[in-house]
């Protein structure tokens, strides 16, 4: 019964809407429509399906593979070490203090980011000096026979006005920055053109797109940065070796503890650890870090991570003129300079005026990703 009644009924609405037109065409209409946004859905749903799975046949390529990367003890260096730890690859990790490196092994063992503990191994390094990075490529080819992916990571950053920096922290910044980066690459250029394969990867920064007000020993390192990134990619591409440019935007890391501040230092802190930790603006260190993963497995050349670091860098390019306006609003916006040369303070100990929400955000990513003393 329940059957033939619904075949009256359809033969009841085809008779209506043979006796109208116009309803008959907006039916069809939407059967259409339907018939495309299934169609679309679906091969949304196969296309994304292929990605994911290349995506995972091209992660597990990683495994076995040797990865140092520097400034690795803290922040985004160890969230990059988790990430290719739990790709399968084996970690050299590279920074200046032994006990937070310690520390870092520790917590990546606890989080099982690695199947082995052996799978690990720290080099406490000054990488300011070219024979401690040449030291660094030799220690870590000998313990596992070769390098894979460099990860030139190091790096500090000083916020203030111009007129409260001084000549040493211009010097400072481009020795721990961009001479890092250039000491480490090429210690290890030698055995990767031998081989004819290899990966270094230059995290910059969006400030080495765009000239960040009160960051100005930190962005000319960082446009340096890029140019020794987009350079080498240009001579070493035919030979075999990939070179990688990352640009990120703001992260929540819990660096900005670490960083260090001229100038009126709890006020610069204050608005600076407010941009490292809010929502919307900053993205988290495991999803960069897992971004750039990607980028390595995935053969790119450069990418920006934020979507207000790629709009940055792309209006960088195309409209300087417009980029060079806004950065000077932002600067009017920032706190003032003050009389002479005062000395650059660790922003963990100028929090007086920190706001509630970014000391929250602030102290569980830098409990995270070992930023506290």
């Amino acid at each position: 019964m329940c059957a033939a009644k619904a075949h009256n009924q359809e033969i009841a609405g085809a008779l209506e809407t043979s006796m109208n037109p116009k309803k008959a065409v907006l039916i069809t209409g939407a059967a259409v429509a339907g018939a495309g946004l299934l169609c679309a859905g679906t091969t949304a749903a196969v296309v994304y399906r292929w990605i994911s799975r290349r995506t995972a046949r091209r992660l597990r390529g990683l495994s076995g593979k040797v990865v140092l990367i520097t400034g690795a003890s803290r922040g985004l260096g160890l969230a990059m070490a988790e990430e290719f730890g739990r790709c399968g690859a084996k970690l050299v990790l590279a920074a200046r203090d032994p006990w937070e490196l310690e520390r870092a092994r520790t917590s990546l063992v606890e989080r099982k980011a690695v199947q082995d503990a052996a799978d690990i191994l720290v080099i406490p390094t000054d990488l300011r000096q070219a024979d401690e990075a040449q030291h660094l490529v030799e220690r870590a080819t000998e313990h596992f026979g070769r390098i894979d992916v460099l990860v030139n990571n190091a790096g500090v950053t000083t916020v203030g006005p111009v007129e409260n920096q001084t000549v040493g922290d211009f010097h400072d910044v481009m020795d721990s920055n961009f001479f890092s980066a250039v000491h480490c690459a090429l210690a290890v250029l030698p055995q990767m053109l031998g081989r004819r394969s290899g990966t270094i990867v230059n995290v910059a920064s969006i400030g080495g797109k765009v000239a960040v007000p009160h960051m100005l020993p930190y962005t000319a390192s960082k446009f340096a940065e890029v140019g020794f990134s987009e350079g080498l990619h240009a001579e070493l591409r035919a030979k075999g070796v990939h070179v990688l440019t990352v640009c990120p935007g703001l992260m929540r890391t819990g660096s900005h503890g670490n960083a260090m501040f001229s100038g009126d230092a709890a006020r610069e802190y204050r608005w600076f650890s407010l941009a490292a930790t809010l929502p919307g603006v900053s993205t988290s260190a495991a999803a960069a870090a897992r971004r750039i993963v990607r980028a390595v497995v995935a053969g790119e050349t450069e990418i920006a991570i934020t979507p207000q670091a790629v709009a940055a860098a792309r209006l960088g390019n195309l409209a300087p003129e417009v980029v060079g306006l806004a950065m000077g609003a932002v600067n009017r916006l920032l706190p003032a300079a003050v009389a002479g040369k005062p000395e650059l303070r660790r922003g963990a100990e100028v929090r007086s005026l920190e706001t509630a929400p970014a000391a929250t955000i602030g102290d569980a990513a830098a409990l995270r990703y070992n930023q506290t003393a």
